[in-house]
């Protein structure tokens, strides 16, 4: 998240105006190895929220808890429709 939220009740509050919305998740999976993800903010719960992937091979749901955002582990940015119809514009013109 590019705000600095100090506590897990910040970053849950700005989670729950935010769902619904299309979020970029990048996880740090330990030994220098991370994973970026896309997906739709799903649900809020009080320890967790959850992620539905929009993989085209299969339907995916993944769970976070709030200190991963906390601490780091998971690194959440908001997608725009704006910018991602900007980004396939400037694709297509590129070809």
């Amino acid at each position: 998240m590019t705000d600095t939220l100090e506590t897990i009740d910040d970053i849950k509050a700005q989670l729950e105006k935010k769902i619904g919305q299309r979020i970029e998740l990048v996880v740090d999976k330990g030994r220098k190895k991370t994973r970026e993800r896309r997906g739709v903010l799903k649900d809020t719960y009080p320890a967790i929220f959850i992620i539905e992937l929009n993989d085209e091979v299969e339907y995916e749901r993944l769970s976070f808890s709030y200190t991963d955002v906390l601490t780091g582990i998971v690194d959440i940015t908001f997608l725009d429709e704006e910018d991602d119809s900007d980004h396939s514009n400037n694709t297509q013109e590129e070809a």
